[in-house]
């Protein structure tokens, strides 16, 4: 019996331990899910900021007169396109 009795403690032994690794990769795994949220965040803060600093300097090429005409010709096309979302909004206004 001491040999059965020396497998199942064996085998409780090594279960214990694939509990404990599968516990610590639980957290591992939490751990990195909560980073790759926080690094998404911040990627789409940071895009958002790209956006914005692009469009100032559009704007400051623009006043200044040293836009390229395909840099002005886009710049004209974001601003119909403003003007088209801003009408679109007085129109739902006015219903």
């Amino acid at each position: 019996m001491s040999s059965l009795q020396s497998n199942i403690k064996r085998i409780t032994d090594k279960l214990q331990r694939v509990l404990k690794l599968h516990q610590q990769l639980q957290k591992d795994n939490e751990r990195q899910t909560k980073i790759i949220k926080e690094l998404q965040e911040t990627k789409e803060k940071n895009t958002q900021t790209i956006a914005e600093l692009q469009q100032q300097a559009d704007i400051l090429k623009a006043s200044a007169g040293q836009m390229a005409a395909q840099d002005k010709k886009a710049f004209e096309k974001h601003i119909n396109n403003y003007i088209k979302e801003i009408d679109k909004c007085i129109g739902l206004l006015s219903e």
